[in-house]
């Protein structure tokens, strides 16, 4: 196995995180704000490719409950396929449902309060929805 890295596509923040290059354990990286400009979110994202020397991206898809795809989901297909057009590595998707709320009760039961929480959750969630898919992939 190689590296991977993960995002969560949220509308203002993507949660980035990364695997090991043993592909057995992943860890939140950072967060990327959210600029007007698609084109260069999309160039940041490419740049921690590089920097990670990541070999698959794979991009959390927030399915809905009954496993369908919504509104978001669509929008995330969407931007999928813009990626899968920059990023020199294959971009996959994986189911992300319940990654937040996971990422949520991970942070709190390390203590972590209401504003330092905020600050990471996009990355932790990031981190489960990667540590998911490396396991569903052993």
């Amino acid at each position: 196995m190689t590296r991977a890295l993960a995002l969560d596509l949220g509308t203002r923040r993507i949660g980035v995180a990364v695997s090991d290059a043993g592909g057995v354990l992943a860890t939140p990286r950072t967060t990327v704000m959210r600029s007007r400009d698609r084109t260069r979110d999309h160039a940041t994202i490419a740049a921690l490719v590089a920097e990670e020397e990541a070999a698959v991206v794979v991009v959390g898809l927030p399915l809905s409950l009954d496993g369908g795809i919504g509104p978001a989901a669509a929008a995330t297909l969407e931007e999928v396929e813009q990626l899968a057009a920059v990023l020199p590595v294959p971009v996959v998707t994986h189911d992300e449902r319940f990654t937040t709320v996971t990422a949520h009760d991970q942070l709190r039961a390390a203590g972590l309060d209401g504003r330092r929480r905020a600050a990471v959750v996009d990355q932790q969630a990031a981190a489960v929805l990667l540590q998911s898919w490396l396991d569903s992939n052993r």
